[in-house]
């Protein structure tokens, strides 16, 4: 893998990790990955694995499209970021939180209504 796309690998785990109030050890320690490897990941020195990957974008809820299609909106990379954290969920808090997003996204297409109405 080119250099540019390692130090982008790299930027993503670091800045996935540090959102999630990681530290390069609590990561290694929660995905069982070396600390090392880690630290290797994120300075861009290796390309790693599918079997060191998985874990580590599994643990900070990365989609596998925020990495490898850097090209894609920043809306898509926050809709892709929150599918990632959703697929790390176990199916129970799945649940709630499709059911929480669906009363949610109701009650602002009902305020988003109730403001277009009251404008005319």
């Amino acid at each position: 893998m080119p250099k540019d796309k390692l130090n982008y690998l790299g930027n993503c785990i670091r800045q996935a990790r540090k959102d999630c109030n990681l530290t390069q050890q609590d990561l290694a320690d929660q995905s069982h990955v070396a600390i090392k490897t880690i630290q290797m990941i994120e300075k861009g020195k290796i390309n790693p694995s599918y079997e060191i990957l998985y874990p580590l974008i599994k643990r900070l809820g990365i989609s596998a499209n925020t990495l490898f299609n850097p090209e894609i909106s920043d809306t898509d990379e926050e809709i892709q970021r929150f599918i990632g954290k959703f697929q790390a969920c176990i199916p129970e808090n799945r649940k709630i939180l499709l059911s929480t997003l669906d009363y949610l996204a109701e009650q602002l297409l009902t305020l988003q209504h109730n403001h277009s109405d009251n404008s005319e």
